[in-house]
């Protein structure tokens, strides 16, 4: 193996694992392509900008979600929330013949929702962008909602956590 080469392993090596040490809230990406629901799990998600409203989500390109994505002018971005892990770990089964068997999913404006989940986000793709394995989606906000009694699930190494017992503290940013 050249230098350059386990260089590069070794950099993806240290990467994954620094990244496995941020927490992050744990999305449920959903879509409806040709009448048929599909959905992810992401950590990969941000507020983009308020003015227009807008998120922006990474895609690994060879997800199930990827190309109904693409196809689409519509999806949904599901906060979820504490109450929500069944639904996590459901959609993290590789065998999950329908991922939306669990959890109270409503179709709204052509995509699905989670009832429950912390807050919803519905956009509409505004543009598209390929960088290494991701497709980088921006969606403009066509409709959101929240629940003020929810605490987000959060992801941080390898394992779900709750942040809500988090010790307070006296400033805020």
């Amino acid at each position: 193996m050249s230098d350059s080469a386990q260089n590069r392993d070794e950099l993806l090596a240290a990467y994954r694992d620094a990244m496995r040490h941020v927490a992050a809230t744990v999305y449920a990406v959903t879509t409806m392509h040709e009448g048929v629901r599909f959905g992810i799990l992401a950590t990969a998600v941000s507020s983009l900008s308020f003015d227009p409203p807008s998120l922006l989500v990474c895609i690994n390109r060879t997800s199930s979600l990827h190309d109904p994505l693409f196809a689409q002018k519509t999806f949904c971005v599901n906060v979820l929330g504490l109450g929500n892990r069944d639904v996590a770990e459901h959609f993290m089964k590789p065998d999950a013949a329908d991922r939306f068997s669990v959890g109270d999913w409503e179709d709204t404006d052509g995509v699905p929702v989670l009832a429950s989940a912390q807050s919803s986000f519905i956009c509409r793709t505004a543009h598209r962008h390929e960088f290494g394995t991701h497709s980088i989606f921006i969606g403009e906000l066509l409709a959101a909602k929240h629940r003020q009694d929810a605490a987000p699930l959060t992801y941080f190494d390898r394992h779900y956590i709750d942040i809500s017992e988090a010790p307070q503290r006296d400033h805020q940013i």
